[in-house]
C-alpha cells in the first residue's frame, strides 16, 4: 500500500506569536488544521488565541483548528475525532475508487 498524504496540518504554538500564519502565507493556505500547541501558558502570556485564528483564516478561510495541551491532554479528543473523520473520509474516496 502506497504512502499518501491525507491533509496538511499546521502546529502554531502558543510562544511563536500569532503572526506566524502572515510570515507563511502558503504554509497555512494550503492546511486542512491549525493545532495551538502549547496552550497551558496562555493565561500568563499576551498570545491571542483570536489574532491567531483570526491571522491563519486571513490565508485560509475554512482551515479548521484545535487547541491542544501535551500536560493536560485539553483538546485530545478533538485531535482524535478528527484523525477519525478524516480517515473515514479517506477510506470511503478508496472505496468509491475501487468501484469506478
Amino acid at each position: 500500500m502506497p504512502l499518501e498524504e491525507a491533509a496538511k496540518i499546521d502546529l502554531l504554538s502558543v510562544t511563536e506569536g500569532e503572526d506566524k500564519p502572515l510570515k507563511y502565507p502558503g504554509m497555512f493556505h494550503r492546511s486542512a488544521l491549525m493545532i495551538l500547541t502549547k496552550t497551558d501558558p496562555l493565561l500568563h502570556t499576551e498570545f491571542s488565541a483570536e489574532l491567531a485564528l483570526e491571522n491563519a483564516r486571513k490565508t485560509h478561510s475554512e482551515i479548521d483548528t484545535i487547541a491542544l495541551s501535551a500536560r493536560t491532554g485539553g483538546g485530545l479528543e478533538l485531535w482524535m475525532a478528527w484523525l477519525g473523520a478524516l480517515q473515514q473520509k479517506v477510506q470511503h474516496q478508496a472505496a468509491a475508487a475501487a468501484i469506478t
